[in-house]
């Protein structure tokens, strides 16, 4: 029987040797149709340590290596574009550079280096949203009291 081959991304790399990687997939829902993500988790063994967090690699079954680990990396795929800001920030002060000078170099803008971790596009616009609607709104009730007294 041959060995399953799979590509996945990198969720976890803090083990010594071993990753965490999470291989994403579609299923559609028996009765409304409709596509769901779902992932299935293996745990691979990593030899050099040449993956981290967030690349996608390419693995392949074999045989257990422990209780969780059925899967060996083969090759990573691509690095992970990420870029660690608090690393930077350290760097950063540690050598005695401008934060904004590294960031430039990597492409970032003040603002989107400073942004929280894991936060989306669409979140991030909809709080930009409610805060100018609470504007509007207290730009709006301001006059109306002004008014009244």
């Amino acid at each position: 029987m041959p060995k399953r081959v799979a590509v996945g991304i990198v969720t976890s790399d803090k083990m010594a040797k071993s990753r965490r990687v999470e291989i994403p997939r579609l299923v559609k829902h028996p009765k409304y149709g409709k596509y769901l993500r779902r992932k299935t988790v293996c745990h691979v063994h990593d030899e050099q340590e040449q993956s981290s967090l967030g690349d996608t690699v390419e693995i392949a079954e074999c045989p257990p290596r422990s209780k969780l680990k059925r899967w060996e990396l083969v090759r990573v795929i691509s690095k992970s574009q990420a870029v660690d800001i608090a690393a930077m920030r350290a760097a950063a002060r540690a050598g005695g550079t401008e934060f904004n000078e590294i960031l430039a170099g990597s492409g970032k803008t003040e603002r989107q280096g400073t942004q929280r971790q894991g936060q989306t596009e669409t979140q991030r616009r909809t709080e930009t949203q409610r805060r100018t609607e609470t504007q509007r709104r207290t730009e709006t009730q301001r006059p109306a009291e002004t008014e009244d007294a």
